[in-house]
């Protein structure tokens, strides 16, 4: 098991470029601020040492990966498709 690697908001909208998530400030802060319901998008925290939003590196791009999983089960024409398929084989 890998450690915890914390990141903020600039970093983080780093790394999702990396996967080609291309952000700009005010989006990725809108996706770390809570919205009226106190919920946010991300699993932004805030530090409880320096007062700001960090999130673990490994969750933000997991999250990426299991939105883009869901989105191909949820297709017509999709990757779980050929995975029941080869599953059946």
């Amino acid at each position: 098991m890998t450690s915890p690697y914390y990141i903020g908001l600039k970093q983080a909208r780093a790394a999702l470029a990396e996967i080609g998530i291309e952000l700009n400030e005010r989006q990725i802060k809108r996706a770390a601020d809570p919205d009226a319901h106190g919920i946010r998008k991300l699993p932004f925290f805030v530090d409880p040492i320096d007062g700001r939003l960090k999130i673990e590196r490994g969750k933000l791009l997991f999250t990426y990966k299991q939105c883009q999983e869901q989105a191909e089960i949820n297709s017509r024409v999709g990757f779980h498709n050929e995975r029941k398929k080869n599953a059946a084989d």
